[in-house]
């Protein structure tokens, strides 16, 4: 599970493993536009708990900013994402769900389709969909997406 953290702040952190982990001692620095995903309680996580939660922290309005993208396509910029993947982005038969997904995994994706690094047999799909986002788009949607219960 994912709770999304709208903040202009965010604690500092240290890359521990494959994973990012707030530094003791309650230090914080501007978000600057990233996505910072911790686990809730690094020590659950450590255990491989399965029901280990993590926090994203996101510009503040991404969220919205995201389900408007989400909703309308921006004015052009794109199809609504609601179309292929549902209104509650769910996923539709072979369409993934995008609910409730990391937005960390969700934004590489996101990329990955934009330059043309993902083959999948979908992938043709995706690519006029998201040529013109940006990576503020993309942290947006990613926002949104993750917000939302799987």
């Amino acid at each position: 599970m994912i709770r999304v953290v709208e903040t202009a702040t965010v604690p500092k952190t240290r890359v521990a493993g494959w994973f990012l982990a707030a530094l003791p001692g309650g230090e914080t620095e501007p978000i600057a536009g990233r996505i910072i995903e911790v686990p809730e309680v690094l020590e659950r996580f450590e255990m491989r708990d399965a029901r280990s939660h993590f926090i994203a922290y996101m510009p503040p309005g991404s969220v919205e900013q995201g389900r408007q993208l989400a909703n309308t396509g921006g004015n052009g910029k794109s199809a609504p994402c609601t179309i292929c993947h549902g209104p509650a982005l769910n996923g539709v038969g072979p369409i993934p769900g995008l609910a409730g997904r990391s937005p960390s995994y969700f934004v590489r994706q996101l990329y990955d389709f934009q330059h043309g690094t993902r083959a999948g047999p979908r992938s043709p799909l995706m690519a006029p969909n998201v040529i013109m986002l940006t990576l503020d788009d993309m942290v947006a949607l990613a926002a949104y997406a993750a917000s939302l219960p799987p």
